[in-house]
């Protein structure tokens, strides 16, 4: 018996500071019927790959500011990310914002501590990450529904986990994911919060 994929319209949020296997995760995402938002050089990465993508400021008519300090910090991203769908009160809240469902959210933070070493002051600031933390947080918190990946390692798992569940992924899966975000986000603020301690 050949299990047919499911062919609802997903979409996946990415925006990733390492790119590496970027192609292979669009690639199979793609072909489980994923559409793709992302920003800025992830978004124009995307494009150059041969893949449609969506931009974050087209979905939410706000376009990227302050260097781009701030580009995926807006209450129709969070909306989609966080909103309950399986209570009535939720979905119908979300249905008049006209805006896609994110089903999956790839994202993987600024080398602060890695940037530390080479730079000056000034320059690592700007290498704390506070989009990227917010999103990740916001798609562990509602794992019963989305599935975060913060870690370029686990596209391979993400993918087989995908093509063994009809194109979504397991609760137990997207359980682990969550846990890994919590984890290395807490971890990510430590680094920063001593680092301003030393100074």
């Amino acid at each position: 018996m050949v299990l047919r994929k499911n062919l609802k319209k997903k979409f996946a949020l990415i925006s990733v500071f390492e790119k590496k296997n970027l192609k292979y995760l669009c690639s199979n995402l793609s072909n489980l019927n994923y559409s793709f938002i992302s920003s800025g050089a992830t978004g124009n990465k995307i494009r150059s790959l041969g893949f449609k993508c969506k931009d974050i400021s087209k979905l939410t008519k706000f376009k990227e500011m302050f260097g781009g300090r701030v580009k995926t910090l807006n209450p129709l991203i969070y909306s989609s990310l966080l909103y309950i769908r399986d209570d009535k009160t939720h979905r119908k809240q979300f249905r008049l914002l006209n805006i896609p469902e994110i089903d999956i959210v790839v994202v993987n933070l600024y080398p602060f501590e890695k940037f530390l070493k080479k730079h000056n002051n000034e320059a690592s600031i700007e290498m704390i990450d506070i989009g990227g933390p917010s999103l990740l947080r916001a798609a562990g918190k509602n794992f019963k529904y989305i599935t975060p990946i913060i870690d370029t390692k686990d596209y391979k798992k993400l993918v087989t986990n995908l093509n063994k569940n009809n194109g979504t992924t397991d609760i137990i899966f997207r359980k682990k994911m969550a846990h890994k975000v919590f984890k290395q986000t807490a971890q990510y603020d430590k680094i920063i919060s001593n680092w301003l301690n030393e100074k």
